[in-house]
């Protein structure tokens, strides 16, 4: 019981911590002077966190819906919250793409000691933002499963 309760808590928080860091990762990307090391950094830093906390709910998540600590595979695999929630999820992944590679060459550039490339940094606050807000579909999606709430 105690690893159930462990698990649905960093899963819970992840989201939390996913929704923070990505909305801090737009929000970077709107006031961003690429003059301002600090500023650079400060996106980077916030991407990271996004990362991370993304990692953790994909592994909590797998953990809790496969691994037999929750209501079991088989809910999951027939509750449309569930279907609505993986698909979130792909779209969210979707979006990543381009603030991810362009992400990837920031870390390259400076770590070469060359400028980044400033293109698209406003849409990359768009996608960010985006990304948050889905990121709260798939919260309300959960609390409905969670809830043994059943669409149809």
């Amino acid at each position: 019981m105690l690893m159930h309760w462990f698990l649905a808590a960093v899963h819970l928080l992840a989201f939390a911590v996913a929704f923070t860091a990505v909305l801090a990762r737009g929000k970077a990307f709107l006031g961003l002077d690429i003059a301002d090391p600090t500023q650079v950094r400060r996106v980077l830093m916030a991407d990271n966190i996004w990362g991370l906390s993304a990692l953790g709910l994909l592994l909590t998540g797998g953990i809790r819906a496969f691994a037999g600590y929750e209501k079991g595979t088989d809910y999951y695999l027939h509750q449309p919250l569930f279907h609505l929630k993986m698909g979130v999820l792909i779209l969210i992944l979707l979006l990543e793409f381009a603030p991810m590679i362009r992400l990837i060459k920031w870390r390259i550039a400076l770590g070469r000691g060359t400028r980044v490339d400033m293109t698209g940094v406003g849409r990359f606050a768009m996608i960010s933002h985006v990304q948050a807000g889905l990121v709260l579909l798939m919260v309300i999606a959960a609390s409905g499963m969670a809830r043994g709430v059943v669409l149809g």
